[in-house]
């Protein structure tokens, strides 16, 4: 089958959208697959492209089997709403326009959202080739601009969005979700059932394994080995975003003295939280900035535990946290504070302790539960690790992901 696949993420970027798309299509090149991947060129979240990139507005290369066509895009940090969403528009342009005379025609087109105009450029691609389109939803857009108060509903930007957002579940051949709250969402609104599937994310289970705590980072942090003191080292892994709710964490730091919090990641709220560590001057607390994702499993390693939080609204409840399942290969337990599916699935695997979103306290008391229970560490961890054998395997999701597209063009 050729399969023609718009993300404006790619690796080398980290972050889940880039890892879940990778991760994919190296699976159905694996199986012998014709996959070509049309993205832009590297820059989140700093908003730098590499040299290697500058100075050309399209590039073809080759990753593990996947055509990767790049094309133009406007850099832009991941902050600030007008270069944002210009980089958002021209990434949308440039994959429409690049997509259009540059990739072969394929079988079946996906275009990955958020952001919308991904999924807006993949359907014009698709019109133009006269393919089946397929339309992954990876985040209710755009109403979690408005979750996290970046917009009010009412802003002719939300209805413009929510208007494009419709127009692609009706143009959409099929429509693959992420989680199962996702599909309940589109029911109520009246979209068919037969016209959606719910592949949820995983993860690559052999990048990600247990190692050993004694890592050349907490070197590096000048924290104590492992077992040699009292103080745990606690990990956030992910965006520093408005989402996020990272506020509490850095509450419970100033809690907890005797044990080192490190952040790894960038996003919007990244220097407002750095200024407060300063201000406040919560010294147990270490921001190490975006990382590469092969760095990834070293952070993990790293941690005793990781905390998993979001901020306290209704929409949340319907998300995954897509590195939950990398932290539960790494045998490392977590505290969650999501509510919802992701709630469930974390205490079905055994490997989480669960707090309320924002809730300081709570936080604070299971981080405490966990730190004087090494044990207790262990069983989760290994717990956890068996779980996503069973259930989140990325290369068994890329097999069924892989049948729903046969069915979408027999």
């Amino acid at each position: 089958m050729r399969i023609l696949f718009l993300s404006q993420y790619y690796p080398p970027e980290p972050g889940a959208p880039a890892a879940r798309i990778s991760e994919l299509a190296r699976a159905w090149a694996r199986d012998g697959h014709d996959v070509t991947v049309l993205t832009g060129f590297p820059n989140h979240p700093t908003g730098v492209i590499p040299e290697k990139y500058r100075g050309v507005t399209f590039r073809e290369e080759s990753d593990q089997g996947v055509r990767v066509l790049r094309t133009f895009i406007y850099a832009a940090a991941n902050k600030g709403k007008l270069r944002r969403s210009l980089a958002y528009l021209s990434y949308a342009a440039s994959a429409a326009l690049f997509g259009q005379w540059f990739a072969k025609k394929p079988d079946v087109l996906i275009a990955t959202s958020p952001q919308l105009l991904c999924g807006a450029a993949g359907a014009i691609v698709a019109t133009l080739k006269n393919v089946p389109f397929v339309l992954e939803v990876r985040d209710l857009w755009p109403e979690s601009i408005v979750a996290v108060g970046a917009l009010p509903k009412e802003h002719p930007v939300i209805r413009g969005l929510t208007l494009i957002e419709e127009t692609l579940y009706r143009r959409a051949r099929h429509i693959v979700l992420v989680t199962d709250s996702f599909k309940t969402n589109l029911e109520k609104r009246g979209i068919a059932e037969s016209k959606l599937s719910v592949v949820k994310n995983g993860v690559d289970l052999a990048r990600f394994v247990p190692e050993s705590q004694d890592t050349k980072l907490r070197a590096e942090l000048r924290v104590d080995p492992p077992g040699k003191s009292r103080g745990l080292v606690i990990g956030y892994v992910g965006t520093h975003g408005m989402a996020h709710g990272l506020d509490t964490v850095l509450d419970v730091a100033k809690d907890l003295p005797q044990h080192t919090f490190i952040f790894a990641g960038d996003g919007a709220e990244r220097a407002r939280l750095e200024e407060r560590k300063k201000t406040e001057a919560i010294d147990n607390v270490r921001f190490l900035g975006s990382l590469s994702r092969d760095r990834m499993p070293q952070v993990y390693a790293t941690c005793d535990l990781l905390i998993v939080p979001l901020r306290k609204t209704e929409l949340f409840t319907t998300v995954i946290p897509s590195k939950m399942f990398e932290i539960f290969a790494m045998e490392r337990p977590i505290v969650l504070s999501v509510d919802g599916e992701a709630r469930a699935i974390a205490e079905a695997s055994g490997g989480a302790i669960f707090s309320p979103p924002e809730d300081r306290d709570s936080m604070r008391e299971a981080i405490e539960r966990l730190a004087k229970d090494p044990a207790l560490r262990e069983r989760m961890g290994k717990a956890a690790r068996a779980y996503v054998l069973r259930e989140f395997d990325r290369n068994a999701l890329a097999k069924t992901y892989l049948e729903i597209l046969e069915r979408v063009v027999a």
